[in-house]
């Protein structure tokens, strides 16, 4: 391996582990970030960078994080007892709660499927157990995510590392 590729690894390397700090702090795309470096490391590098199968994969662990994400938050609502109305308001809370930093991003899922459930008449009890169910969801989703991206950076780096001892 040449200094510069050492040097584009290293690189790549720093902004795909802001990607998987992404995964947990808002903000910040996460794995469309590990996804970006690694396609960046390819075009740069060429056939030094990663197989065109690896950025195949790194694709589909990127989009499989994000629809684990949203489907982790309404599961997590539905598996409490929400009603369509409760997942909704999930989504429309976490989607809200990004303007708000990480208090937000916690509550604002709590927050949107407890309003949309008391909108659709439910007793307040039951919409709070919506919300908390839309918050564990909302924290699995998170814990994927990270494993994903977690799962990105190994391929990444084992894959690069393969090819240039070749």
């Amino acid at each position: 391996m040449s200094f510069e590729q050492i040097a584009g690894l290293v690189l790549a390397l720093l902004v795909m582990l802001l990607g998987v700090g992404g995964c947990v702090v808002p903000g910040v795309p996460g794995t469309p970030l590990v996804l970006a470096a690694a396609i960046l490391h390819k075009l740069w590098f060429g056939v030094n960078g990663p197989a065109w199968w690896v950025l195949g994969l790194l694709g589909l662990l990127a989009a499989l994080s994000l629809v684990l994400d949203y489907l982790a938050t309404i599961c997590g609502a539905k598996r409490l007892g929400a009603t369509w109305r409760g997942a909704v308001g999930a989504i429309v809370g976490g989607l809200v709660g990004l303007f708000f930093a990480i208090p937000g991003i916690l509550i604002g899922p709590f927050v949107g499927a407890f309003l949309f459930e008391l909108a659709g008449r439910r007793h307040w009890k039951d919409a709070t157990k919506a919300g908390v169910g839309a918050t564990l969801g909302l924290l699995a989703g998170a814990v994927g995510k990270l494993a994903c991206a977690v799962a990105m950076v190994g391929l990444f780096v084992a894959n690069v590392i393969y090819r240039s001892l070749q």
